[in-house]
């Protein structure tokens, strides 16, 4: 059992130890000679049992044994029931000796599943077997999940399911599986609106207290916290999904130039745009992953013709399902000597398409417009010029100053129009029960230090603002929860990287809950101010300690960023910031090249500072890859047969680079800091990424 130390074994104890495993081993050989050979005699097929009955892990007798089952079953006809019946009941009496032995033997119960699943057996006698096993240990989640299996062959009711998980928490807080079981069976009911569990309001009140007597009366329990959250998230999310964000934001002026450099300072450089081939990138935002984004559940209404325009996911792997896509809009070439505009409407959800992960249909029709300003073409373009190198230090930036009157038009935050969908009985409710939920915590956490309440408290303050922002766009308890993180930080120190990444997206939220706090954080790039069209300004969020990257869908507009001097493993999410063009990610924790597989999907990216990181400190990442090889778990293995081939050495050394850069076309990159610098690596970046100009700092010929 969990907790329980070890007793050293003793000399006669490992004696007869050995002697056991002398005479598996003999079993085993045996058995393997038999399987090898296809000997399915019934002398073979006992010594099978006795070598299972001896060792339940042993996977491939388990299987060896569905081989003879199967070939004895096909043998015997329906007009033998006796025969038929006699196999499968040794199977079932050979399990049972089996779990007898190991209760939490995964062979054993799959093993059963697959026998029940040839049926003549009694499943009654099943539950009876449950019920003895789940006396002996009501928490073993094998036993629970073979539960819900029996009761589906049975047909017995969730209800029914329901009321037996009750039982068992009653009889033991501390039983998580009782508690997890219970939540697969109230989503069931409430998923498809059973009588009694719709609408949910009541559903969900009734557990809130139910939970209440298993979390007040013993609070370091952690069974019941589980159970809590999952009811947390029940209370406060939303079925179907919403859209919260987009680019251009609603009401705005997008001034569109095909000009790189221009002398015209007229308008601010939030809503100007440059695009040699005249395209303005359309990004739209979910508050979940959705399916079904086209030119039929979005339509655009303008002057010009926007049929048939393809819509793409914006994410990693090849899902179709994500919170963030996008679609470029091509623009009519202006007059000579003078600006076009056209206003566009969106409209989202007007026709059925757009559907989550879950199942739900986007149901709340929406509509945002905006104007975009093609600024005419220069009759002699400038000759290209190649790029002055970016520096990121202090001195380079200067506060972003802006009239108060164009204060709105700034930075595209609040998207009323958008979010307003909610419906308000619902939110009233969801208010009200947080409300109370927030009361009864504080109580418990000036009570008793417990760092699991404290938690829980910062999430329910998180979600009460959550539902509240829509109408009020007031955050009220930012700092009540960033202080409650820190605390935990210090309280739970196992834990402080879950605690700060958390802290960090609760810090994110409120730099850009409101237009004049993200200004703060803007600032004017000197060199870039006086050349680029809509370039200059940067949002500079160094130096925060942040260790992840949230609130991205408050940061469509953004076009330079730097993340420099915090503690960011990764960048998940930066993704959706499909306008970015320069990105400072220097004295960061990114640990791999496949950290940055988020920038695959950027490509305006122009301009990256990955130096003084971790890159090549740690050995391959294995969160992706199984084995240190690029033709192993990726998409790409026929494009790599070819490139590795003409590539060399230089693409196999470092191919997860290779991965990462292939997809951009960097001008400026700097790489210093990190243990993978060096002169074959910069001689690799230099021949694979063509399109640079500076690498480290130095002008590249």
């Amino acid at each position: 059992m969990h907790g329980r130390p070890r007793k050293p074994a003793k000399p006669e104890d490992e004696s007869a130890s050995a002697a056991r495993a002398e005479a598996l081993r003999a079993l085993q050989s045996q058995f393997f000679s038999n399987h090898h050979n296809k000997v399915y005699t019934d002398e073979a097929l006992q010594l099978s049992g006795r070598l299972i009955e001896q060792n339940p892990e042993f996977y491939t007798a388990w299987n060896y044994r569905k081989l003879v089952v199967q070939q004895n079953l096909d043998r015997c006809s329906e007009s033998e029931p006796d025969a038929l019946k006699s196999i499968i009941d040794q199977e079932l009496r050979l399990v049972e000796i089996a779990l007898r032995q190991n209760f939490k033997s995964y062979g054993a119960w799959h093993h059963r599943k697959w026998v029940l699943s040839k049926g003549h057996s009694v499943l009654d006698r099943e539950m009876k077997l449950l019920k003895q096993f789940q006396q002996l240990d009501p928490r073993n989640f094998h036993a629970w999940n073979y539960r819900r299996f029996v009761a589906a062959l049975l047909n017995r009711s969730d209800e029914e399911e329901l009321e037996y998980t009750r039982e068992m928490v009653e009889n033991n807080f501390s039983n998580y599986s009782a508690w997890h079981n219970r939540s697969v069976l109230l989503s069931n009911l409430m998923k498809k609106k059973a009588e009694g569990f719709f609408p949910k309001v009541k559903v969900l009140n009734n557990e809130y207290e139910h939970v209440h007597d298993a979390i007040f009366t013993d609070p370091d329990d952690q069974s019941g916290w589980f159970y809590y959250t999952w009811l947390l998230d029940q209370t406060v999310k939303t079925d179907a999904p919403l859209l919260v964000s987009s680019w251009p934001a609603h009401g705005s002026s997008v001034i569109l130039s095909r000009n790189r450099h221009s002398s015209d300072c007229s308008s601010s450089p939030f809503d100007s745009f440059h695009s040699d081939s005249g395209t303005v990138p359309l990004l739209i935002y979910f508050n979940q992953a959705v399916e079904g984004v086209n030119s039929s559940s979005i339509t655009i209404e303008s002057s010009f013709c926007t049929k048939d325009l393809i819509w793409k996911p914006v994410l990693q792997n090849n899902s179709q399902l994500s919170q963030v896509w996008v679609t470029h809009i091509k623009f009519p070439n202006a007059k000579s000597h003078s600006s076009e505009a056209y206003q566009l409407k969106v409209s989202v959800g007007q026709t059925q398409g757009i559907i989550s992960a879950s199942g739900f249909d986007y149901s709340h029709p929406t509509q945002f417009a905006f104007k975009v300003c093609v600024r005419p073409i220069e009759t002699e373009p400038a000759e290209k010029q190649g790029e002055d190198i970016i520096l990121w230090t202090d001195e380079n930036f200067h506060g972003f100053q802006t009239q108060s009157q164009e204060l709105h038009e700034v930075v595209p935050v609040d998207q009323q129009s958008i979010n307003d969908v909610h419906e308000p009985t619902a939110s009233n409710w969801r208010a009200e029960t947080i409300a109370k939920e927030i009361a009864l915590f504080r109580e418990l956490v000036s009570e008793i230090n417990c760092k699991i309440g404290k938690l829980t408290l910062a999430r329910l303050l998180t979600a009460h603002d959550v539902i509240l922002s829509p109408y009020t766009n007031k955050m009220f308890h930012y700092d009540e929860v960033l202080q409650l993180y820190t605390d935990l930080i210090k309280l739970d120190p196992s834990h402080s990287q879950y605690y700060k990444d958390e802290h960090s997206l609760v810090f994110l939220q409120k730099v850009t809950s409101n237009r004049k706090s993200l200004l703060r954080h803007c600032f004017s790039h000197k060199n870039l101010a006086s050349s680029s069209i809509g370039n200059h300004i940067c949002l500079r969020l160094n130096n925060l300690s942040l260790s992840r990257m949230g609130s991205v869908e408050k940061l469509l507009w953004v076009r330079m960023l730097d993340l420099s001097h915090n503690e960011l493993h990764s960048i998940e999410g930066l993704e959706a910031m499909q306008l970015l063009s320069r990105l400072n990610l220097s004295n960061n924790k990114l640990g791999s090249f496949t950290a940055l597989g988020p920038l695959k999907q950027l490509k305006s990216l122009q301009v990256l500072d990955i130096s003084y990181n971790e890159i090549g400190s740690h050995s391959i990442d294995t969160t992706r890859y199984q084995c240190s090889t690029p033709l192993s778990h990726t998409e790409e293995a026929s494009w790599y047969s070819e490139k590795i081939g003409t590539g060399g050495a230089g693409v196999k050394g470092y191919w997860e680079a290779f991965l990462i850069f292939k997809h951009m076309s960097l001008t400026q990159l700097v790489t210093v800091g990190n243990a993978i610098s060096g002169e074959n690596f910069k001689s690799f970046v230099v021949k694979f990424v063509p399109t640079l100009e500076w690498l480290d700092g130095d002008k590249l010929h």
